[in-house]
């Protein structure tokens, strides 16, 4: 008998009848002894719809209030989920985020998981329920209900496996399991079955959908087995993301794991400012403060005692980021020009085998410059190189570096 959690994207659970499905897939494992936790997002398309709602009423909403109407799209989906559990003879309890006792921080719209008392789910769990736990969501220190951000219910799934010390964590969602790049731009895109948690965590911090990037962060700081598996798919095996150290050495695995992309980001330039110390505080100190993640920096040193600084953020916080910096900043630092740029898309190469393996970086910059892809910006780590480039070139770029590294199905 195992302890599994097991995590049901949106779409996974987008009407009754999916939702029916789900429960059944739970009964079977139910049968085999296994003792399980589920947790569900809402109903595909409900967040979108409770956010929309609160823009009618006011155009910027309220970001605790906000927190309270988006919170309850899971809250539907674990009632509906206990109740399927239940038609099928099946013990079951559904529990929102606060009642658990998932404790966040305040940060309303992306707090961060503290603490989760699991004294109830385990009771439960050995009188014989199936436990249902909204993702997504929690409560601060003050009770407010608080929400993790985009794709929290992974990062929820993965927390309570880690807190249980669970078997295994299955991310059930539209997908069987995590691909070499999206298969909706290069059809030819393989399925891996296994991939390390540092691949893993590289694609999904350059833009992969397949996991939200904290949940990979969770499973590799405590150590949770993770698989991503489709929920329309009644067999396979889907992708075991795992630990590098535990696995042999294959001298045949292959040099790039993945090709990432993400056209969320949004480049904002600071030029002409003093070249001193503390300028890059002075920049990036404001816009921390304000909640903003920053993602790619760069700064350029010029010849005449000043300095360009760039860095990315997220498409939808340019304007608030480039609004704090010509209020705050940019009279302090005597910047000559602040300016965003929204069209550009960030393309990324990740592999473990990169560590071993010369001409990476050379071989990517040579296939797009082939196809007259100019690169704006690089980043580079052990195993990824990142690039930004114009947004209208990033399927392209997609296809050809996946091409080029020879990561086609067989």
């Amino acid at each position: 008998m195992a302890l599994i959690v097991q995590k049901y994207g949106g779409t996974s659970v987008a009407n009754p009848e999916r939702i029916r499905n789900v429960a059944k897939r739970v009964a079977r494992y139910r049968a085999m002894g296994h003792q399980i936790v589920v947790v569900v997002s809402a109903m595909s398309g409900e967040t979108n719809r409770l956010i929309s709602l609160a823009k009618e009423i006011m155009p910027e909403p309220d970001p605790r209030e906000l927190d309270v109407m988006v919170s309850t799209g899971e809250q539907v989906t674990i009632g509906m989920t206990a109740l399927a559990l239940m038609e099928l003879g099946i013990k079951a309890k559904s529990y929102t985020g606060a009642q658990v006792k998932i404790l966040t921080n305040d940060a309303f719209g992306k707090a961060r998981i503290l603490n989760i008392d699991d004294h109830n789910i385990k009771n439960d769990l050995n009188d014989g329920f199936v436990v249902v736990v909204a993702g997504f969501q929690g409560a601060d220190g003050n009770g407010n209900i608080t929400t993790l951000g985009r794709g929290g219910s992974d990062t929820t799934g993965v927390a309570l496996a880690a807190a249980l010390k669970a078997d295994e964590c299955q991310i059930y969602t539209d997908v069987d399991g995590v691909y070499t790049t999206d298969p909706r731009i290069v059809p030819e895109a393989r399925r891996l079955d296994k991939i390390t948690f540092e691949e893993m965590l590289e694609l999904a911090s350059q833009g992969s959908k397949v996991l939200q990037i904290r949940s990979v962060e969770f499973a590799g700081k405590y150590k949770v087995k993770l698989r991503v598996l489709s929920s329309f798919e009644d067999e396979g095996d889907g992708t075991l993301i795992t630990f590098e150290e535990n696995e042999g050495t294959n001298m045949e695995e292959p040099i790039i794991s993945g090709i990432a992309f993400n056209r969320d980001e949004a480049k904002i330039t600071v030029l002409g400012v003093p070249d001193k110390p503390g300028i890059a505080y002075q920049i990036l100190g404001p816009i921390a403060e304000a909640n903003i993640d920053v993602d790619m920096i760069i700064q350029n040193t010029g010849a005449d005692g000043t300095t360009d600084f760039t860095f990315t953020v997220h498409k939808n916080e340019m304007n608030k980021a480039l609004g704090i910096l010509r209020d705050k900043v940019q009279g302090h630092i005597n910047a000559r020009e602040i300016s965003g740029d929204d069209k550009i898309a960030k393309v990324a190469v990740v592999g473990v085998g990169m560590r071993s393996h010369v001409g990476i970086a050379s071989q990517m910059f040579r296939t797009l410059a082939e196809e007259g892809i100019n690169i704006q910006m690089i980043s580079t780590s052990e195993i990824k190189i990142a690039v930004v480039i114009e947004e209208k070139y990033m399927e392209l770029a997609v296809r050809v570096l996946h091409k080029a590294f020879e990561l086609e199905g067989e």
